[in-house]
């Protein structure tokens, strides 16, 4: 069964840094796509990066030279190092995940099967 486990996030002050995690356990698909994505209430969910089994990443226009996902394929865990951030980041972060690699439209939240509860981070200004 396949289980992704979220946390390290908090409340930061505009400007700061946070790094999210996520464990993975029973995931042993290849090629595979993980990715971060984040929702604010009444808005849809958007995806914010992913990476697949070959290193490739992908980032949403607004976090572009300011978050970096990486992952530690040993230890299955996928990170996000979130720097800079800024009030419009404030949302309930999730860890996705999905046999294969990242689809052309990979933004889309149908294209992941699993996914995590999500940690909540919250900017102040």
């Amino acid at each position: 069964q396949v289980q992704l486990v979220e946390s390290g996030g908090g409340s930061v002050q505009a400007g700061g840094s946070l790094r999210l995690s996520c464990a993975a356990s029973g995931y042993t698909y290849s090629p595979y796509c993980m990715g971060w994505f984040r929702q604010v209430p009444g808005k849809a969910r958007e995806g914010v990066a992913t990476i697949d089994s070959f290193g490739r990443t992908n980032y949403e226009e607004s976090v572009k030279g300011r978050f970096t996902i990486s992952q530690n394929s040993a230890k299955n865990i996928l990170y996000l190092e979130m720097n800079n951030v800024k009030p419009e980041d404030t949302a309930l972060y999730f860890c996705a995940a999905d046999p294969g690699s990242c689809a052309a439209d990979w933004s889309d939240d149908r294209f992941f099967d699993y996914w995590g509860q999500g940690t909540q981070v919250t900017v102040s200004s």
